[in-house]
């Protein structure tokens, strides 16, 4: 419970804000999410999941909630976020104007993957390699080279001037800050993974930028990170049998924010997703055999992780022997339907056939051998005092070597594994590339199981907040997808807007249902092109590239010259043409995918109408999806009206939420499938939308 202490300063803390924000008008809704983050926070393992809509003020309600609590408890507040957009809104606007506000001192940190910070190690040995002859390998021996290809002139120009912005002390390091365009070819190079890093070992180690950032979490009273990076800590074994607290603090001595919560279902089913190129896993084995070669060289060592270079030698062959053998065992039992673009075999019930369930245990054993081993190997080139230049790069390509037989042990470990009596199946499938190539896939398909063994019960307290968490209020299908406990707090806030007078929701009168593709699409053109104000601020969302590009190509010339699409240019190019072109006067409409339906922020007169041309429903043809389905009909549940139905409604508000984003918006929603009014699920999904007046044609 909330100590009286605890509550009086938070009540201080929201009349600090009341009288120091100019304007503030106080909502019914953010007391009630201030009063519910703070219970949840305040009980020892307590969780609540909070749905607060566009203008709640929802990052100000959890910062005076969480840090308070925080403060009192002697915790770290950590806030997770889906998107860098708003990781740097907190940082830079909303955290500072908090504890201005408050009269609070507090030490932030930003926190971010190796990825997102330069790797000084990595940054010499790409000046190095510039400055080598050979052209193939860049002055290091080719199974060492950096580069997998020439570097074009912009790349050696952008390389010198990072290394020069960063050797002045004008440049942190931070990737996300870089002075000059860093390409797709250089990023890889200049940056590290987990693998790649030596850590304590390297010589740049004081002076490394992820580091600097680490001891800055380390020292932060509030830390901001995005999703990916506390589910990475989380599903690391830490201390005392517990998970995370490797990156991060400590779960048990932590209070979790995490903000556009919605996205946490598919990320933490990301986490434990694994795949195996098979003819490229092959060709990698061959270049890590020379690689292990050179470790011994330079080591050397007559043995290694207790093995002979020749019983390594062996070792490698055997599991290339036995990747081609599981390979020809696909190709003898599954035979592509040359009619499909995207050809694959899923396993139905996640069950593989036993034949190359067989293969996988074998490779199951024979990967973890050569990853224990390839271990020892690198350990032993790291720990070299003096191995110079080779060194250097042999312990990186060795650790990302290393990382790679990781995710194909846990890939072949999922093949061959038993699931579970009570809980849904991995799902377990092989694709066929446009190259006739074979990749083998493996995923959970539900984040349920993974949440319950490393968050709920192992973190201090955790909030989950977005604008779209519940199908019209039912938490159900997301307390199912996260496995939220059962004692969890879930709550649907109302909007502090007036809807039903800022904004109404039409569904218009079609002949053409979506799965009569081109007839939809040419009802979508000519609606758009009979009914748009074409000389306003618009956005079109599309659930497909195919039908987006159909429907362009359908729409009057004159018509198509104020769309801006998606793809056509850098989104953040494409939004600031879209502004400049509606502040004067021309209007613009904005044609875009799933992505603009959750991320953009158009205000006032850049979005007046908001045009859903089909109800969101997943595609049918996903592995993971319908492995889950299967598993839940096998059960007699209905996966339609379970998963399909409340997720598609969930991102219809979603997307409903770019129209009205403050008291003085207005607009309409153009509903331009029908289903909603001629299927049975539809007056369910039209009633679980906002408010808006309804304006439905018959």
């Amino acid at each position: 419970m909330l100590a009286d202490a605890t509550k009086d300063a938070i009540r201080a803390a929201y009349a600090r804000l009341k009288d120091g924000l100019p304007g503030f008008s106080p909502r019914a809704s953010q007391g009630k999410m201030i009063a519910e983050v703070a219970r949840a926070l305040a009980s020892e393992g307590g969780v609540a999941a909070i749905e607060a809509p566009t203008g709640t003020g929802k990052s100000m309600a959890y910062l005076i909630a969480g840090h308070e609590v925080a403060r009192a408890q002697r915790k770290k507040l950590l806030i997770a976020t889906a998107t860098v957009a708003l990781q740097e809104q907190l940082v830079e606007r909303d955290i500072p104007l908090y504890l201005q506000l408050s009269g609070h001192v507090a030490k932030v940190a930003l926190a971010k993957g190796r990825g997102r910070y330069l790797c000084p190690r990595n940054l010499a040995m790409a000046r190095n390699s510039l400055a080598g002859s050979a052209q193939s390998s860049f002055g290091f021996d080719a199974d060492l080279a950096l580069w997998s290809k020439p570097p074009a002139e912009r790349d050696k120009q952008a390389l010198s001037k990072l290394a020069q912005a960063y050797d002045e002390g004008t440049w942190s390091g931070d990737m996300d800050a870089a002075p000059e365009p860093v390409g797709d070819l250089l990023r890889p190079l200049l940056t590290t993974t987990a693998g790649g890093c030596t850590n304590r070992k390297c010589g740049q180690f004081m002076v490394c930028p992820f580091f600097a950032a680490r001891r800055a979490v380390d020292d932060a009273d509030i830390i901001v990170a995005n999703q990916d990076l506390v589910l990475a800590d989380l599903t690391m074994p830490g201390e005392d049998d517990h998970w995370g607290g490797v990156i991060l603090p400590r779960p048990d001595e932590t209070l979790y924010v995490f903000d556009e919560a919605h996205h946490i279902p598919g990320k933490a089913i990301d986490r434990g997703a694994s795949d195996v190129h098979l003819a490229s896993t092959v060709r990698q084995l061959s270049r890590l055999g020379r690689q292990v070669h050179a470790a011994y060289s330079l080591t050397d060592k007559e043995s290694l992780g207790k093995l002979t270079l020749d019983a390594g030698d062996a070792k490698l062959q055997e599991l290339g022997d036995a990747l081609e053998a599981l390979e020809k065992e696909i190709r003898l039992g599954w035979l592509p339907d040359p009619a499909e673009s995207e050809p694959m075999y899923r396993g139905s019930l996640g069950r593989l056939p036993e034949a190359w369930v067989e293969h996988a245990r074998m490779l199951s054993v024979q990967t973890s051998e050569v990853q224990r081993w390839l271990a020892a190997v690198r350990r032993a080139v790291v720990e070299m005092t003096d191995g110079g230049p080779t060194q250097e790069a042999l312990s990186r390509e060795l650790g990302i070597a290393l990382e790679r037989i990781g995710k194909q042990t846990a890939c072949w470990q999922a093949w061959a594994a038993e699931d579970p009596a009570n809980a849904p199946p991995l799902a377990r499938w092989v694709t066929l590339t446009g190259d006739q190539q074979l990749v083998c896939h493996a995923s959970a398909v539900s984040a349920a199981g993974l949440l319950r063994s490393v968050l709920w019960g192992n973190a201090s307290g955790v909030a989950l907040t977005s604008a779209t968490l519940s199908a019209g209020g039912n938490f159900r299908g997301y307390a199912d997808a996260v496995g939220l406990p059962d004692d969890a707090t879930t709550l649907s806030l109302p909007s502090p807007f007036n809807l039903a007078a800022q904004a109404r929701l039409e569904v218009p009168a079609m002949d053409a249902l979506p799965e009569a593709r081109e007839e939809h699409a040419l009802a979508i053109s000519d609606w758009l092109a009979e009914h748009l104000d074409w000389n306003a601020g618009n956005l079109v969302l599309f659930t497909s590239r195919a039908k987006l590009d159909r429907v362009l190509q359908k729409l009057p010339i004159d018509k198509v010259r104020k769309v801006r699409a998606q793809g056509s240019l850098g989104k953040t190019q494409l939004i600031a043409e879209h502004v400049a072109d509606v502040a004067a006067g021309k209007g613009s409409t904005l044609f875009g995918l799933a992505s603009f339906g959750e991320g953009l922020d158009l205000p006032g007169k850049l979005c007046e109408t908001v045009v859903i041309t089909q109800l969101p429903f997943a595609v049918p043809t996903d592995p993971v999806g319908a492995t889950y389905a299967e598993w839940l009909e096998s059960r007699g549940r209905n996966p339609f009206l379970e998963v399909s139905i409340p997720e598609a409604t969930r991102l219809l508000t979603q997307y409903c939420g770019r129209l009205i984003r403050n008291e003085s918006d207005s607009g309409r929603i153009v509903l331009l499938d029908r289903r909603v009014v001629t299927k049975r699920y539809g007056a369910g999904m039209l009633r679980a939308l906002p408010p808006f007046k309804r304006v439905i044609e018959r």
